[in-house]
């Protein structure tokens, strides 16, 4: 301690000459000398971690807490502020569950009877008078000198270096070291106090009450990492002897004087006494650093009135007292090492008295971390409400933008220091700026991505990409994966599942699902009805949406649908007709060589294996008799994929007519199919009386019921039938083929078929899934009505469906 005194004086500081390379040694003159240190920082022969101490860096902090200022004016340093008294000093008063902490361990180290007694004597000592100063790298320093010291007994009882990750030097930058210039006085005579009372008579308590006594203008936190500070000076210059004296001929005079050599001679047998010493060290470490984020959370978003914060604040002065009453009991023990060596042994009671200060620290640390845990929660919440509310304002119709960028930042990723995307193209990590003033297409969707439906896509943009100069292909993709964030870190399996989909995208991915906010799913989830089926909004290259979904204008006309916008989508809707093409466009060339052909096409569906052969049989009789020429294609049914395959082979093996063999093409046909009703949901126009509609929902109820046929002529569609309606109309054959020779044989089969309908009006059916937007009503193509509307639960085990099909 001579030595310290002397170090403050000023007038009699030691030159700092030749290689200083210990980074103990450099925090140590950070902190006990900050115009010594400036010396070091000035000496061409400091080592890399000293100068990385003294540098310029800023330091890293929590990202959700705010920081403080020094108070430097009122310590004599300009450019300061002084803050008035904050609030939560008078939510200090009520402590009870101070006592509740102190009466856990009644009569264990007390010398009072009376814990209000030795309560209200810390809280009289409390007296702020409104000076706040950013503790942080303070602490910082300190924590890294304690961490070294308390590390190094380790060392000595294994005589090897002990493996460990460095945490990053804290650069200070000059209101730091003016900060410590102010503070050197108060620091020093803590440590003072700790080391002389640690060798009289004076009791703990009254150590510490002593200390309260010092530090009573100063706040919580601040009279805790000045403390800290302090037992850090005696502590460290302990283990920095211990660390250089066998190379350096000064620490090793310094360490005689101390008897350290005779001590460190029995580091082994002394190891017990460090380690229950360390196991306190770092306890009084967690209080403290648990303390200080709680006072540099920000104010924005939790004020001191919130309850999980109040609650935890009434606990500030049990635990600054106790971990205070800590570090002299540690001052204590190192007292006596230092001046009986390692004779001085550890009795039963103070032993005990180590232990159970451990003890009490954890208990406190553990409430202490369960309130800021709920602070972080709170303040979560009240940040996802605020962001949620930000992505209402970017994506406002209304709103303007010069480009794309702030409205993809605060989609995918919103800082800097990260490559958020992968190009699937080259598999290498690419900034958004790759998507700015671009049309961006976002494909949202969860991990249960269907194979068919990625093939598909997978399969539009490549061939938009082999016309890259093309109109059309002026667009990128974007996948935006949507996980649970509930379960953080994702199990392996989960990322597996990622990295699988990942790999097989030729377009842009987000590079990590976790980049993906919870309050941005909620704006997804909510704003843009995503459920579990993918979805594929459409940004302009200013990021205004102009298709909430484009994915079924995808599934209907492909990349055709460029720029993918809803007056796009109306548009290409005014050009469609009720025509094959339509229904069969760019799933099988065959098809569509029987349209240029002008041949006459049976579609045909279902999964009732008879009707299949008496419908085919009898189709291919009339044809015969009539003398047409007649294809047919076997297209199957939305679900029960595995059944649809069997009827595939009979259809095969018994050569009834042509039929689709690979699953996704069958997959693909009803799912366009969809699409279109959807598209026109989506438009509002789901009820319009137009006949491509009608149709549309005719055929899509037909298919629910599992047997159907359309004939058409070429490309135009003669009749869309139901098989109650159909195959008797060709059993009926001998009745109307007498008409053919005068209307021809299309038009005697509908007239015939028409009459049929007539009488048997077959029902029609739909069933949405909770998962996409349900119309309000519906009319049925049949009949016109307006449809009942029914809530069913439906049991179905057959896997190989359409994901969130209508049936």
């Amino acid at each position: 301690m001579e030595q310290q005194k002397a170090a403050t004086s000023g007038a009699l500081q030691a030159p700092l000459t030749g290689p200083t390379n210990n980074p103990t040694a450099a925090a140590q003159a950070l902190l006990h000398n900050p115009v010594a240190a400036q010396a070091l920082a000035n000496n061409p022969g400091a080592s890399a971690a000293a100068q990385a101490l003294l540098g310029n860096r800023a330091a890293t902090y929590h990202p959700l807490l705010n920081n403080t200022r020094v108070d430097q004016q009122h310590m004599g340093v300009p450019g300061a502020s002084i803050s008035k008294p904050s609030t939560g000093e008078a939510l200090m008063k009520s402590h009870s569950d101070s006592h509740a902490l102190i009466r856990s361990d009644r009569g264990s180290m007390l010398s009072m009877s009376d814990d209000n007694v030795m309560m209200k004597q810390i809280l009289a000592t409390h007296a702020p008078d409104g000076r706040e100063f950013d503790v942080r790298p303070l602490l910082d320093l300190v924590e890294d000198i304690l961490n070294r010291a308390t590390q190094h007994v380790d060392f000595l009882v294994k005589g090897t270096t002990q493996a460990q990750i460095e945490m990053e030097e804290k650069a200070l930058q000059a209101n730091h070291i003016a900060m410590l210039e102010a503070l050197t006085y108060t620091i020093d005579r803590i440590a003072s106090e700790l080391s002389y009372k640690a060798l009289g008579v004076s009791d703990a308590h009254a150590t510490t009450t002593a200390i309260f006594n010092l530090l009573s203008s100063y706040t919580w936190d601040a009279k805790l990492v000045l403390s800290l500070s302090a037992f850090a000076l005696n502590y460290g210059e302990f283990w920095l002897l211990a660390q250089i004296y066998s190379t350096n001929q000064l620490a090793k005079s310094m360490a005689i004087l101390r008897q350290l050599p005779s001590l460190l001679e029995h580091t082994a047998s002394l190891k017990p006494r460090f380690d229950a010493l360390n196991n306190l060290i770092r306890a009084m470490i967690d209080v403290t650093k648990c303390v200080v984020q709680f006072t540099q959370l920000p104010s924005t978003y939790i004020s001191q009135d919130v309850p999980v914060l109040a609650t935890a604040m009434n606990l500030f002065p049990t635990a600054v007292y106790w971990t205070i009453r800590s570090m002299v009991a540690c001052a204590t023990q190192i007292s006596n090492l230092s001046s009986m060596g390692h004779e001085f042994g550890i009795s039963t009671t103070e032993s005990w008295e180590l232990s159970t200060l451990a003890h009490k620290l954890r208990n406190i640390y553990e409430l202490l971390q369960q309130q800021l845990n709920l602070c972080y929660q709170y303040i979560e919440e009240k940040t996802d409400v605020a962001f949620y509310q930000l992505l209402l304002t970017l994506f406002d119709p209304n709103a303007l933008h010069i480009d794309n960028m702030k409205v993809l930042k605060a989609l995918i990723y919103d800082k800097d220091d990260k490559l958020p995307l992968l190009d699937g193209a080259t598999k290498r990590r690419v900034s958004l700026d790759v998507l700015r003033r671009k049309n961006v297409l976002l494909l949202i969707s969860s991990l249960e991505f269907a194979n068919d439906e990625l093939a598909i896509l997978e399969q539009i943009y490549n061939e938009s990409r082999i016309h890259a100069t093309r109109l059309e292909s002026q667009y990128e993709v974007v996948w935006i994966p949507i996980v649970d964030h509930s379960i953080i870190p994702m199990p392996e399996e989960m990322q597996t599942k990622f990295e699988n989909l990942q790999s097989t995208m030729p377009w842009y991915s987000v590079q990590d699902p976790l980049f993906i906010k919870k309050p941005v799913i909620r704006f997804i989830k909510e704003v843009w009805h995503f459920r579990t089926k993918p979805i594929l909004v459409v940004l302009d290259p200013q990021g205004k949406v102009v298709s909430p979904n484009a994915i079924h204008m995808m599934w209907i006309w492909g990349s055709t649908a460029f720029p993918f916008t809803s007056l796009r989508e109306e548009a290409l809707w005014r050009e469609e007709t009720w025509r094959l093409d339509l229904l069969v466009d760019g799933i099988d060339p065959t098809v569509l060589n029987w349209i240029k052909e002008e041949k006459y096409i049976f579609l045909y569906g279902g999964d009732d294996v008879e009707w299949v052969r008496r419908f085919a049989n009898s189709a291919r009789s009339v044809a015969s008799a009539s003398r047409i020429p007649l294809e047919m294609v076997y297209v199957g049914k939305s679900r029960k994929r595995e059944h649809v395959k069997k009827v595939v082979g009979i259809i095969n093996a018994e050569k009834l007519s042509y039929a689709w063999q690979d699953p996704t093409m069958v997959w693909f046909f009803w799912t366009r199919l969809e699409s279109m009703l959807f598209s026109k949901i989506q438009l509002g126009r789901a009820d319009d009386q137009d006949p491509v509609m009608q149709q549309i929902k005719k055929l899509l109820s037909y298919g629910r019921e599992g047997r159907w046929a359309v004939l058409s002529r070429g490309s135009n569609i003669v009749v869309n039938g139901h098989s109650t309606t159909v195959l008797p109309t060709l059993g009926g054959y001998d009745e109307w083929k007498v008409n053919i020779a005068e209307l021809g044989f299309d038009m005697a089969f509908k007239e015939y078929h028409d009459k049929l309908h007539d009488v048997a009006h077959p029902c029609c059916r739909f069933q949405f899934p909770t998962i996409i937007r349900t119309p309000e009503n519906m009319r049925c193509p049949e009949c016109h009505r307006v449809m009942e509307k029914y809530t069913s639960f439906i049991c179905c085990h057959d896997d190989q469906g359409i994901p969130g099909s209508l049936f």
